[in-house]
């Protein structure tokens, strides 16, 4: 299972939000506490963040472990962001480990991660393109993995008018009808954070001022809550968090 994070509150540093805390995303790359299946997260990372002056969300994004790239950890203490997605990597086999299948991926003004598998995705991969139409406009949708293919549906339903929230829960339900597998599904727009947790751990941990929405804790934080599986998440500062059965 990968990991990710979102974020949402004062300005802080992506070192911050990557680094810092006993269970920080990067110990998580090289010791998870909660991963089903794997004891590394090692096949690649991305952060994606939304600056100040209102243009879509920058990324960065490698597909090596996130442990040996220095630069990446100096450049993060300059960046300062209200709101971001990150992700790690545990490469399914047979797909590949490449940097255009590092999330978050993007669509629109929107940050995208997968945290999961589709089960027997060659069995249902022409039906998600169908169901996704033409990709054309989310260059993310074409990379050579099946979170990609999620990200197109969501990218669908977003375009049609469905909110950050609701369109992962439309792309869950209608994924998971096909085929088994993990959806945890994460989405920022910048002013608001939205996940599912179908299969795998999902936790929150809101104040008045910020947001986070993790795979797994931080820290030891008591203010941690476990999102129960097949639910969705929407968080925002002014709405507050809340959840919703799937």
């Amino acid at each position: 299972m990968c990991r990710h994070l979102g974020y949402l509150g004062p300005a802080r540093t992506l070192h911050d939000l990557v680094y810092d805390g006993e269970h920080s995303l990067e110990s998580q790359s090289y010791s998870p506490r909660m991963c089903k299946g794997n004891v590394l997260n090692a096949d690649g990372f991305g952060v994606g963040w939304y600056g100040a002056d209102g243009r879509p969300p920058a990324r960065f994004r490698r597909a090596q472990p996130i442990w040996t790239d220095q630069s990446f950890r100096e450049i993060s203490a300059a960046v300062e962001t209200t709101c971001a997605v990150a992700a790690l990597r545990s490469a399914t086999p047979g797909f590949p480990v490449d940097e255009s299948a590092a999330q978050p991926f993007r669509a629109g003004g929107r940050l995208f991660s997968h945290n999961g598998k589709v089960e027997g995705f060659a069995g249902v991969e022409g039906k998600l393109r169908e169901l996704a139409g033409d990709l054309s406009a989310v260059p993310d949708a074409r990379a050579a993995v099946d979170s990609a293919l999620l990200l197109a549906l969501a990218a669908r339903r977003w375009a049609e008018g469905d909110g950050l929230g609701d369109g992962l829960a439309a792309v869950v339900r209608t994924v998971a009808a096909l085929a088994p597998g993990d959806y945890n599904l994460l989405a920022a727009d910048g002013a608001a954070l939205a996940a599912t947790a179908w299969g795998a751990s999902l936790f929150v941990r809101a104040s008045p001022a910020e947001i986070v929405i993790a795979s797994e804790p931080l820290d030891d934080d008591p203010g941690w809550r476990i999102v129960p599986d097949r639910s969705l998440v929407t968080a925002g500062l002014a709405a507050g968090v809340r959840t919703h059965p799937l």
